[in-house]
């Protein structure tokens, strides 16, 4: 169940507002934040869903998302993570489509819905905002692209040292001390970001546990050596 939320300025989302907001005027972010509407969702609550028709965007106030698509047999295949401060279901509001991909929240998060009329004001009132979407989308297709050849050309072992690498940056779970952070991810969702079995994606996490790369707790995933998972990322002995 969604559960609206009193929520804080855009002024103190740090992320989204040095990304997108900085140049608006006070007046225009006082209306944004009475406009808006702050929204918290539970772990594994559908955000929108493929097919279905967008009356606007949220923002990631806190908390990560997964982006997926359903393929052949009902299996996912997730796209991309979306963290603090960026946008989901843009493409499909500028566009005008259906969503062509869901989003869940995969962990407890809390996220702004901007309706279409008052985004598409911001896009003609502030052409530096604009930029900043054009800039966001272009990454997005740049990381697409990105996954694209590394699915077709590198084998399963390093997409996943690639993928386990880029999660350490962007999604730990912090903890005291600091060694104890850790990756908090089903091994389902894993192999659904790595495009592998989890049958494949079990025995190499084993294997690494074996070699004291990484050890497991339960769904938990600690880094131990990020220099040798570097080197499998690029194939070096």
């Amino acid at each position: 169940m969604v559960k609206k939320s009193a929520g804080s300025h855009c002024l103190s989302c740090q992320e989204a507002f040095g990304s997108f907001f900085s140049k608006l005027t006070p007046e225009d972010l006082h209306t944004l934040q009475l406009q808006k509407v702050v929204q918290q969702y539970k772990k594994g609550l559908k955000i929108f869903l493929e097919g279905n028709k967008p009356h606007g965007v949220f923002c990631v106030k806190s908390g990560r998302i997964k982006i997926f698509k359903h393929g052949s047999y009902g299996r996912e295949h997730i796209t991309r993570l979306a963290f603090p401060g960026e946008f989901i279901g843009l493409k499909a509001l500028l566009t005008g489509t259906p969503y062509s991909v869901s989003a869940q929240a995969l962990e407890d998060s809390v996220l702004c819905f901007i309706g279409k009329n008052e985004f598409f004001q911001l896009t003609l009132r502030y052409p530096e905002f604009t930029s900043a979407l054009i800039a966001f989308l272009s990454k997005q297709l740049v990381d697409a692209e990105d996954k694209m050849i590394s699915m077709a050309h590198k084998p399963v072992r390093e997409r996943l040292a690639n993928t386990l690498l880029y999660l350490y940056q962007n999604f730990l779970v912090p903890s005291v001390p600091p060694e104890n952070t850790y990756l908090n991810l089903t091994r389902q969702d894993l192999a659904n970001i790595v495009g592998a079995a989890p049958e494949t994606v079990i025995r190499l996490l084993t294997e690494w546990k074996e070699k004291k790369i990484v050890s497991i707790k339960g769904r938990k995933i600690f880094i131990h050596d990020e220099d040798r998972l570097k080197k499998i990322a690029c194939s070096i002995p």
